[in-house]
C-alpha cells in the first residue's frame, strides 16, 4: 500500500498584506483562503467539499504567523472549516510576517525571509510561537511541519525536535536551486531519519534532460500524477507527497477560477479513490512509519516525453486563459 499525503499549504498572502495598497484581513482571507469568485468559492471550503465527496484525507499545513498582525481570530477563521471537516492540521510558517509585527510582539525585532536565515535559538522562538498560535486557534498539537518557501536548514529540524515535533516536509528534491538548505540530495526522495526527525520529502517525477519535476498540482498534469501514483504503488514505494495551496485554483488578481488546475485537483481526488493499492493518508493517523536508508532510495517515476509535451501544452493554455497565480 502506498500512502499518499495530499498536503495543502494554507496561508494568507504576505504580498497582499504589505504591498503599496495593502489588503485588509477580510480581503486577504477572501482572496487567499476562501478564494471567493463570481462563480463561488474555490478555496479551502471547495477543496474540503471535494475531499468529502471522494472520501479522501488531506493534510492542511496552516501558517499562523499572520496572528502577529491580526490576532488569533485570523487563524481561527482558517481552521474552523478544516476542523469541522475532520481533516488533518499541521504547522506551516512564513517568517516574512515578522516584518509586520508590532513593537509589543514577543518576536519584535526579528526579520528574515526564511527560517534558515535565523539562528537555532531564534528558530526555536519563532516555531514555538507559531505552534502556540496554531493550538490557541483550536488545532490539535501539531506533529509535522513545512517551512514557508521550503526555506529550512538543519537548525530548523533541530528546533522542531526541540519543541516536540516529529516530521518535517521541507525537502524538495524536484526543485533545483530552491530555498531549502537542508543539505539533502536530489536522490533523497523517501522518508529518512535526519537530525533526529523523520524528513518526508515532497515527491517528484522524471522530467526532460534527466531532471526532476516536483509533485505539485500546478506543476504536473493529472496524467502525470496518475502515472506517478501507479509507479509508486507498483514499485512498493511507501510514501508519496503532493503539494497544493489554499489559493491555487484561482487567479488572485482577476478572481477567475483556473479550470485547468481545478480539473487536476478534482481528478486527483477521484484517482486516489479509484486506484487500488493507494491510500490517502495524514500525519496524525497514518504517519510515515517506514524510513529508507539513503543507499536504498527508489528512483522517481521515469520521464515520458509524450506526457511531458502534453503538460507543456496544458500549461500554456492555463497561463494564457488564467494567468499566473
Amino acid at each position: 500500500m502506498t500512502n499518499v499525503y495530499l498536503t495543502i499549504d494554507t496561508e494568507y498572502s504576505f504580498a497582499l498584506a504589505h504591498g503599496p495598497c495593502p489588503a485588509d484581513r477580510a480581503e486577504n482571507f477572501a482572496r487567499s483562503i476562501a478564494c471567493i469568485t463570481p462563480r463561488g468559492p474555490a478555496g479551502i471550503t471547495h477543496k474540503l467539499d471535494l475531499l468529502a465527496w471522494y472520501g479522501q484525507r488531506a493534510v492542511f499545513f496552516v501558517d499562523p504567523m499572520p496572528a502577529l498582525v491580526w490576532g488569533v481570530a485570523a487563524i481561527e477563521d482558517v481552521l474552523s472549516p478544516i476542523l469541522r471537516a475532520g481533516q488533518d492540521i499541521q504547522l506551516h510558517c512564513h517568517t516574512e510576517w515578522l516584518d509586520l509585527a508590532p513593537p509589543e510582539s514577543p518576536l519584535a525585532g526579528l526579520s528574515g525571509r526564511n527560517l534558515k536565515d535565523f539562528s537555532f535559538e531564534d528558530q526555536c522562538r519563532i516555531l514555538e510561537f507559531a505552534r502556540d498560535m496554531l493550538v490557541a486557534a483550536g488545532a490539535p498539537k501539531p506533529v509535522a511541519f513545512r517551512a514557508g518557501n521550503y526555506g529550512a536548514n538543519r537548525d530548523t529540524l533541530r528546533a522542531l525536535r526541540e519543541i516536540g515535533l516529529s516530521y518535517d516536509s521541507s525537502h524538495t528534491p524536484g526543485i533545483v536551486g530552491g530555498e531549502s538548505a537542508l543539505d539533502l540530495r536530489s536522490t533523497d526522495t523517501q522518508p529518512l531519519i535526519y537530525e533526529g526527525m523523520v524528513e518526508v520529502p515532497v515527491s517528484c517525477v522524471g522530467d526532460i534532460r534527466g531532471g526532476l519535476r516536483h509533485a505539485q498540482v500546478t506543476a504536473l498534469s493529472l496524467r502525470e500524477m496518475r502515472a506517478a501514483l501507479r509507479h509508486a504503488r507498483d514499485s512498493g514505494i511507501a510514501s508519496f507527497v503532493i503539494v497544493s495551496h489554499s489559493f491555487e485554483l484561482i487567479n488572485r488578481r482577476s478572481l477567475a477560477v483556473n479550470r485547468v488546475v481545478r480539473h487536476r485537483f478534482e481528478g486527483l481526488c477521484r484517482s486516489l479513490r479509484d486506484l487500488r493499492g493507494v491510500n490517502s493518508a495524514d500525519f496524525t493517523n497514518t504517519p510515515p512509519v517506514r524510513t529508507v536508508r539513503r543507499e536504498e532510495m527508489p528512483a522517481a517515476a521515469p520521464a515520458d516525453p509524450v506526457t511531458i509535451g502534453l503538460r507543456y501544452s496544458e500549461q500554456a493554455v492555463s497561463n494564457t486563459l488564467y494567468g499566473a497565480l
